[in-house]
């Protein structure tokens, strides 16, 4: 069994389960779509549990922690994409490749909306 994603519908509906560790910061809706979004890839370990890039996160809820079934205790990070202001602080690409904050395991891709809408729907705001 792969894991799978929520869909933007569950996030909607508000069914999706946010676990902690959360990100914290602002909670205010944002005014518009951003160009980019924090998608998480394979990489993601969960950091077992003390992931470096929710610290990074300016937005509440934004970025959660998710319990894997098929690997219990351990989990990945879950990007909420009605949340992502797409700044990437929780990456960790800096000039040249160089290491500066955020996800030590490079779980992170910062993926256009465009390309993200085709393949999970649009998205409402």
């Amino acid at each position: 069994m792969s894991y799978t994603a929520p869909s933007i519908e569950e996030y909607i509906s508000g069914e999706v389960i946010k676990y902690e560790p959360k990100s914290e910061g602002q909670n205010n809706k944002r005014k518009r779509k951003p160009h980019i979004l924090a998608v998480i890839n394979e990489n993601c370990t969960g950091c077992a549990g003390s992931p470096a890039c929710v610290e990074y996160c300016p937005v509440e809820e934004c970025m959660f922690w998710s319990p894997d079934p098929d690997h219990a205790p351990f989990g990945r990070i879950i990007v909420d994409p009605l949340l992502c202001i797409g700044c990437k602080l929780c990456t960790s690409k800096g000039p040249d490749g160089a290491f500066l904050e955020g996800c030590p395991w490079d779980a992170i891709d910062m993926v256009p909306l465009a390309e993200f809408e085709a393949g999970n729907g649009t998205l409402p705001y």
